[in-house]
């Protein structure tokens, strides 16, 4: 399937995170790892949903606080010593680059609207 750079990379990152958020401690895995997991999801279906949307901003800007969420979220586990360094840095890079594709996407979107 031949997809957007921006819906493959998070596919990508749900695939590879969610099996670890699987593996917290069970008083995590049904707090932060839940809502962890809603996040990604979320962040998908958003991509997936905007991709075919008429008006693509509205989702696309809400997209963007769900990323900064996810951040966030993560750093809560390295604080909490449920995840190692490295996986912070990868999860970290992973949605640096998925957030400045999606603030390409929008500044692309709002270029078309208002040429």
């Amino acid at each position: 399937m031949n997809e957007l750079p921006i819906i493959q990379k998070t596919y990508d990152l749900v695939k590879w995170y969610v099996p670890i958020l699987n593996r917290l401690p069970k008083n995590f895995r049904f707090t932060l790892a839940t809502r962890i997991n809603r996040s990604l999801y979320d962040l998908l279906e958003g991509l997936l949903k905007a991709r075919f949307a008429r008006e693509k901003v509205p989702l696309l800007e809400d997209l963007n606080s769900e990323v900064d969420i996810l951040q966030y979220q993560t750093r809560l586990l390295l604080d909490f010593g449920l995840i190692s360094t490295q996986r912070y840095k990868f999860v970290g890079e992973q949605l640096t680059e998925i957030g400045i594709e999606l603030g390409s996407w929008i500044k692309q979107q709002r270029y078309n609207r208002n040429p």
